[in-house]
C-alpha cells in the first residue's frame, strides 16, 4: 500500500541517518520504497535547493523559493510513485515549512496555509516522525560535524521558535505524529521509530 512518511526536526536532531534504516526495513518486507528530501529531490528542486540555501534573501522570497520546489517535486517525484504504490519517506516536508519559515522567520501564517492548499493539493503525509532535540545540543552536534549553512548558522533563539513551530504543528494534528526523544541514543531512538512503524501497521 502506498504511504507517505516524513522525517522532520530542527538541523541537527539526526533524522537524516535513521531515514535509510526505515528504507531497508520496508524494503526487507517487500515494499518499493523511494527516499527523498526537501527542498530537493528533483533537477529542478535542487537548483533551487542551493539558492535556499546559500543565497542572501527575505522571507517571503525564501518561502516561496521552498514551494516552488515542493511543487516540482510533488509533481515529478512524489506523485507519480505513490501512484504506483511505492511507500516514499522524505526528510523533510511542509512542517519544515511552517516551523522555519512561520515560526522562525515569522511569515505570515495565511500565507502559508494559501500556499500549501494551492501548491500540495491536498497531499500530506501519512506518518510523520518529529525528532525532538534541545537546540543547544543539535548546535553542538552540528558543530563537530560540517561547516554550517545559512540556516544552520542561526543563533539559538531562531531554533528555540523553530522548535515551537514543530510542537504546534503536532499540537494541530496529533494522530499524524511520532515524537522522537532525540536525545537518546541511536538504538534507544531507532526502537521509538520502530514501534510508531509496528503501531501503523508498517
Amino acid at each position: 500500500m502506498a504511504s507517505f512518511i516524513t522525517f522532520e526536526g530542527i538541523d541537527g536532531a539526526g533524522k537524516s541517518s535513521h531515514i535509510e534504516t526505515v528504507a531497508a526495513r520496508l524494503r526487507g518486507r517487500g515494499a518499493d520504497v523511494v527516499c527523498t528530501r526537501e527542498p530537493g529531490g528533483t533537477p529542478l528542486a535542487e537548483a533551487l535547493r542551493v539558492f535556499v540555501l546559500e543565497q542572501p534573501m527575505d522571507a517571503e522570497t525564501e518561502t516561496l523559493l521552498v514551494f516552488a520546489a515542493r511543487r516540482d517535486h510533488l509533481r515529478a517525484l512524489i506523485e507519480p510513485a505513490l501512484a504506483r504504490g511505492a511507500t516514499v519517506l522524505c526528510d523533510r516536508y511542509t512542517d519544515a515549512t511552517f516551523a522555519y519559515q512561520g515560526a522562525g522567520r515569522g511569515v505570515d501564517r495565511e500565507m502559508l496555509d494559501r500556499l500549501e492548499h494551492w501548491v500540495q493539493r491536498g497531499r500530506a503525509p501519512d506518518l510523520t516522525f518529529w525528532f525532538d532535540l534541545d537546540p543547544a545540543v543539535a548546535a553542538a552536534r552540528l558543530a563537530a560535524t560540517r561547516a554550517a549553512d545559512r540556516f544552520e548558522a542561526e543563533d539559538r533563539a531562531f531554533f528555540e521558535r523553530v522548535a515551537a513551530g514543530y510542537r504546534a504543528r503536532m499540537a494541530a494534528d496529533p494522530a499524524r505524529f511520532v515524537r522522537i526523544d532525540a536525545a537518546r541514543d541511536r538504538a534507544a531512538v531507532w526502537a521509538q521509530i520502530e514501534a510508531g512503524l509496528e503501531t501503523r501497521g508498517w
